[in-house]
């Protein structure tokens, strides 16, 4: 099987706008990302695993495999992921789909995307897509590059959510901050 490193530079070279990023997500920001996941989380989502740093470190977290849906539109990463995590349920489909293709009282929605350089109808298709399969406490945890939240206010308020802002993680090229919503 191909490095997950290679299949990366290979995606971003040939669909540089889709990968967003100019490096696979450190191990580092996964620990931050899946902060208080475990054997008895209940379901788990994943938004645009790429190459599935987070996924590992879900699973490294104890999680049980059938208990983790992925949600990715690049068909060569779906493919990777699939052989890669047995027993993982991978949709080849954008996140905004996550309602329609299953039951809602999902515990935390991880997610990868590049919230902050997409359109924001399809930003707001894709969280409003998160807190529709959440459980009424579920958390939604996503990270950003940027010095603000990768939600902004309005968005936040529309929909009645509050925000954790994490730490700085440091070790990620290029440094990022982990944030967690919840319904207010």
């Amino acid at each position: 099987m191909e490095s997950d490193l290679a299949l990366f530079r290979r995606r971003l070279l040939r669909n540089p706008r889709q990968v967003s990023a100019i490096a696979p997500s450190s191990r580092t920001l996964a620990r931050a990302m899946t902060l208080g996941i475990g054997p008895n989380t209940g379901r788990v989502v994943e938004f645009g695993p790429g190459t599935g740093r987070f996924t590992e470190a879900i699973l490294a977290r104890g999680l049980p495999p059938e208990n983790l849906t992925l949600f990715e539109l690049d068909e060569e990463f779906v493919t990777y992921l699939r052989a890669r995590f047995p027993g993982v349920t991978v949709h080849q489909a954008g996140a905004e789909t996550a309602p329609q293709v299953m039951e809602g009282g999902v515990s935390t929605v991880v997610s990868g995307l590049p919230l902050l350089s997409m359109p924001e109808e399809i930003r707001d298709a894709i969280v409003s897509a998160a807190f529709a399969v959440l459980a009424p406490r579920g958390s939604y945890v996503q990270f950003t590059y940027g010095p603000r939240p990768p939600l902004p206010p309005e968005t936040i308020a529309a929909l009645g959510l509050r925000v954790n802002k994490g730490h700085k993680i440091w070790a990620n090229l290029p440094p990022a901050r982990v944030y967690r919503f919840r319904r207010a």
